[in-house]
């Protein structure tokens, strides 16, 4: 599996799920301008002694990573989705793809990718969930579909 985050802006919620994706095996993409350094102490401290176990690569912008991933199948987390999470089967190499904590994903990158936007189901007005904890619910309910193979 593939995590991918667009311009995340906060540390703690990185390195958390920098944790996640090392404890399931899944690759970390980060994409774009971060909002916050990669030494930060509070990304770092979230990560704890994980960071070794990871497998992360940064692009510049979403075309780098559509460049070497060209047939990449992508799933679009936004609270404008029009299917829930469970709803979509996920494959192994699958990309689940996050935005930043304060406006989600692009504009652009929703309209381009409208057949792939999905969403977690939240009670009405209220705005979304922590990203980490995005992240890890819809990883692990792909995890879930794959049969949680090689785990313990």
């Amino acid at each position: 599996m593939h995590i991918v985050l667009v311009e995340p802006e906060i540390p703690a919620n990185t390195g958390n799920i920098a944790r996640t994706c090392a404890v399931t095996g899944a690759r970390l993409h980060l994409v774009g301008k971060l909002g916050f350094s990669t030494e930060d102490k509070y990304l770092k401290r979230a990560g704890l002694d994980y960071w070794h176990l990871l497998d992360i690569t940064y692009y510049d912008n979403f075309a780098q990573l559509l460049e070497r991933y060209p047939s990449a199948r992508l799933h679009l987390a936004t609270t404008k989705g029009g299917r829930w999470y469970t709803d979509v089967p996920y494959g192994p190499d699958d990309f689940l793809v996050f935005g930043k904590e304060t406006q989600g994903l692009p504009r652009e990158l929703l309209e381009a990718y409208s057949e792939q936007c999905i969403r977690i189901p939240m009670l009405p007005g209220v705005r979304s969930l922590n990203l980490s904890n995005a992240v890890a619910i819809v990883l692990y309910e792909a995890l879930h579909q794959q049969g949680f193979v090689g785990f313990v």
